[in-house]
């Protein structure tokens, strides 16, 4: 891929995508990111060596990709600027957008009109290179464009497309705020190894090792992870109790309690935010 991409926005999120991208071997020099900022954009052209800018609209001109890496309360007013840009151009760039609850539909009316354009939810731990990014593409999209998104999100983690937009909110319940829910039991995990004597240092390494470790066995086993928890157990071991006591707290329907909660305030967000 050789396109020019502009991120609106440079924060955290659009610095772990370029970032991810220029390690993989994509030039800096095809890479424009924009703030208004001066601060933000002194640091990611230093960090990057990419191109910079405060003005969303020359950095959008001539770009084969926008990535709109803005928070949802302030996208309508980055989108509608660009719409002018933008429908003067021959050839529509891809829209790509990394913002929560901005739906396919009202960024296409915000921008004008007749967008391609390829809705995401990431999570955090594209940061690190390990993210997990669930992926709509409008019907606008063609399958080039499809795979030009796929190239730049899977820079920082893996890709999962969905057919539904409404899916998005099932993405967000559990990959996008998932990392959340893995910090909490991490946490839980370190306090009860404390109150059973362990010193804290210890008990937190020995958990997000664990933890780490129980995540790349599933990933590397052709077994369920239902599987590799029997694998696990012993009968009457300790083990099984331990999961004995999890299923009688209930912790499956609880888990499932909270997605639901996550996923529908996904939804409610995009009536709040406007999107």
């Amino acid at each position: 891929m050789s396109n020019k991409i502009t991120f609106i926005g440079a924060g955290n999120m659009a610095s772990a995508i370029f970032g991810g991208l220029i390690s993989s071997g994509y030039s800096p020099s095809l890479i424009t990111a924009t703030s208004p900022v001066q601060a933000e954009l002194d640091s990611v052209r230093q960090r990057f060596g990419i191109h910079t800018s405060s003005d969303n609209l020359s950095a959008a001109a001539d770009a084969d990709i926008i990535v709109l890496a803005v928070k949802p309360q302030i996208m309508q007013q980055v989108c509608e600027p660009l719409a002018a840009v933008l429908q003067q151009r021959s050839e529509r760039p891809l829209i790509i957008s990394i913002a929560a609850g901005a739906q396919v539909a009202t960024l296409d009316h915000w921008l004008g009109g007749r967008h391609a354009i390829v809705r995401t939810m990431p999570n955090t731990p594209a940061l690190v290179g390990a993210g997990a990014t669930g992926m709509f593409a409008s019907a606008e999209v063609s399958p080039a464009q499809r795979a030009a998104a796929e190239q730049l999100l899977g820079a920082v983690g893996i890709v999962e497309w969905v057919s539904d937009e409404t899916l998005i909110n099932a993405v967000t319940a559990i990959s996008g705020s998932g990392p959340a829910y893995f910090f909490l039991f991490l946490t839980a995990m370190t306090d009860a190894g404390v109150n059973l004597g362990l010193p804290r240092d210890t008990a937190r390494r020995l958990a997000l090792q664990t933890g780490l470790g129980a995540a790349q066995m599933a990933l590397a086993s052709e077994h369920s992870t239902e599987q590799l928890m029997r694998n696990v157990m012993s009968p009457k071991g300790t083990t099984e109790r331990a999961i004995a006591t999890f299923e009688d707290k209930q912790l499956r329907q609880i888990v499932q309690d909270a997605m639901d909660a996550c996923a529908q305030r996904a939804e409610e967000m995009q009536s709040e935010f406007g999107c």
